[in-house]
């Protein structure tokens, strides 16, 4: 375990990674079939994709840790470094407890068991005696609450049901790490409160949590701290209201300067035609409203809390 002294409090860290960095190889041909690949020889072209490049944070032990971003910043695949899907091209990846994943829609699960089966093979995976198993099968169904569909085969199950049995599978064998990515989404919302609630319990038990998501009021409101992934590299860490003050700030400068390279002549003319489409006498006409920030700068959009 490693430990951080600053003064009297030590922190333990549960995850940690330095350096990270993941790499794709896309390639502009395919070969399909061996005969392919006998006959045209190896693809040709071919280029690389840096999903990660040298990411640093520490997960502690006992805290809630939030990764937002746009979509194909990298949450996704620094989550599955995490877990050990993916190995990471370069740095470091260091885990202090066992970890349970929720990534995918019925990860892990084959379509052609039913639920009931499925539980009992992951649990096997994990390692679990039968009594274990049986104790494990009980508490999951009720969590999952997928009613009779627990004996008819996954495939049959819709993507609610899937992600319901999904995560009552991850949280219930025992993790003292949750990784889990934005799907408890697709599940309805007394499903989704049953989450939240279960992951504030883990919390109280001194678990650790990881989660992807685009719900930035849940990263406010559950995350002690959070990572903010901008194409591969980390934009900023630190405190969860903060980092999500920060990104949301990104995110109103793009727009405004996307704004302001917009084609103004339509704007022109109906500044120009003050009178159209009006009611009043005329004497007074308001043309044109702007929000100024603290240093009387031109804002296209703000945040709660800023000064206008």
């Amino acid at each position: 375990m490693r430990q951080y002294e600053a003064g009297i409090v030590t922190r333990q860290i549960a995850l940690s990674a330095h350096g990270l960095s993941k790499r794709f190889t896309l390639h502009t041909e395919r070969r399909f079939t061996l005969k392919e690949r006998l006959v045209r020889g190896r693809p040709r072209g071919h280029k690389d994709f840096w999903a990660l490049r040298d990411v640093d944070f520490e997960v502690e032990k006992g805290s809630f840790f939030g990764i937002i971003g746009h979509n194909g910043s990298g949450k996704s695949t620094a989550l599955k470094v995490l877990a050990g899907i993916y190995r990471p091209t370069s740095g470091q990846v260091r885990v202090n407890g066992r970890v349970r994943a929720l990534l995918e829609l019925g990860a892990g699960f084959n379509p052609e068991l039913t639920g009931r089966e499925n539980i009992q093979l992951n649990a096997s995976i994990l390692g679990l005696t039968q009594r274990e198993i049986r104790l494990a099968t009980d508490q999951i169904i009720e969590f999952a609450g997928v009613g009779d569909f627990i004996d008819a085969p996954v495939k049959v199950y819709s993507s609610g049901m899937s992600v319901r049995l999904g995560f009552a599978v991850a949280v219930t064998m025992d993790p003292e790490i949750l990784i889990v990515d934005e799907i408890i989404a697709v599940g309805d919302e007394e499903f989704q409160r049953r989450c939240y609630d279960y992951m504030f319990d883990l919390r109280r038990q001194g678990r650790t949590v990881v989660l992807v998501t685009h719900s930035l009021a849940m990263i406010e409101t559950m995350c002690d701290s959070a990572l903010w992934l901008d194409q591969g590299r980390v934009k900023g860490t630190g405190e969860g209201t903060a980092v999500v003050m920060d990104y949301v700030r990104q995110v109103n400068e793009r727009e405004a300067r996307q704004e302001s390279a917009a084609d103004p002549s339509e704007h022109s003319r109906e500044d120009h035609q003050v009178g159209a489409n009006r009611r009043g006498s005329g004497e007074v006409v308001l043309t044109d409203i702007e929000m100024l920030d603290s240093a009387g700068r031109t804002m296209g959009s703000t945040t709660t809390g800023a000064s206008v």
